[in-house]
């Protein structure tokens, strides 16, 4: 492929129509910005952006100044829903404007593409994420959300909770169809599923799971970490925390959901505790995990934990009505 000129505008081109080699300098700066502002190790997932690009096989768009990309973005199809994978531009050329082009790119081609009515985002580099003006307003909703992170030393302190009739034990992977009933039936009429359609089924809930438990987006899975609440009498499971590693130092609750009739009681704090205390036997300083603003519960029992803000972002849906 021919390389880029050193004359040509900045301006917006097809992802397919560059190398890793175009890349690699903004995949570096991204990692050390993931690093630096997240405590997160985000090289494996550049590596795949690499591995991808090379092969042609990444779908998206670059914005390209010169011999180089300033910024780039790539989003996947599934049935009905585009999923924006990542979108970032370099701090020099970072403006409202250049993310926008990226964006506004992206959405243009996935309403082209047959069968897409949604598309969804959570881009944790995006800048002015909560207030930005973005392209196709007509079907957008936005819901801020935060990146919480707490120090593992002061886990060791808190207080465990019992609770009658129920046994915590390690999640196991045989156990993905139970837990995607379970996440289906915790999330019904949940801020969350406006954010993720995916909890709002079984069948999506699977998908969810496999993507947390088999790719590097939510970190490395880290099954020392998750747990599950088992009814005694049934060997029902009524609660799940589940986690991963994302970077050696630093893990990641990736998902912690309760039966809908046990929530309130304590369960979920117990379970976000016990993967705590595993993080920190690993040798973990620290843990993150995410939350929309308006899960008033869910804010509340996570900075009783010592949890505090790292970063204000926001999930990003686009509904396009159907004819």
């Amino acid at each position: 492929m021919a390389a880029l000129s050193d004359r040509q505008p900045e301006s917006v081109i097809e992802l397919r129509r560059i190398t890793a080699d175009h890349l690699s300098a903004l995949l570096e700066e991204e990692t050390a910005e993931w690093r630096a502002g997240l405590d997160w190790d985000f090289r494996a997932s550049a590596e795949l952006v690499r591995r991808f690009v090379n092969m042609h096989a990444l779908t998206g768009v670059a914005l390209v100044k010169g011999p180089r990309a300033t910024g780039y973005a790539y989003y996947v199809c599934e049935e009905d829903k585009g999923l924006v994978g990542d979108l970032y531009v370099s701090r020099e050329h970072r403006t409202l404007e250049s993310e926008n082009a990226l964006l506004g790119a992206m959405l243009r081609a996935l309403w082209q593409t047959a069968g897409v009515q949604r598309v969804e985002a959570q881009l944790m580099m995006l800048s002015s994420a909560a207030s930005r003006p973005v392209p196709y307003a007509e079907w957008f909703s936005r819901y801020p959300r935060h990146f919480l992170e707490a120090p593992l030393g002061p886990i060791l302190r808190l207080p465990g909770r019992h609770h009658p009739g129920l046994a915590i034990a390690p999640w196991l992977e045989d156990r993905q169809e139970e837990t995607a009933r379970l996440i289906a039936a915790s999330y019904q009429g949940h801020i969350d599923s406006q954010v993720n359609d995916q909890y709002r089924s079984p069948a999506g809930a699977r998908r969810f799971l496999t993507n947390i438990v088999q790719y590097p987006g939510c970190g490395t899975f880290f099954a020392p970490a998750s747990f599950a609440a088992i009814e005694s009498s049934t060997g029902l499971l009524r609660g799940i925390s589940l986690a991963s590693l994302v970077a050696y130092d630093v893990g990641h609750i990736t998902q912690v959901c309760v039966a809908p009739e046990l929530q309130g009681t304590g369960l979920g704090y117990e379970l976000v505790r016990r993967s705590l205390l595993a993080f920190a036997a690993h040798g973990c300083r620290a843990a993150s995990l995410t939350v929309t603003t308006t899960n008033a519960p869910a804010l509340r029992l996570y900075r009783s934990m010592g949890f505090t803000n790292r970063r204000d972002f926001a999930a990003y849906v686009w509904q396009r009505p159907v004819r």
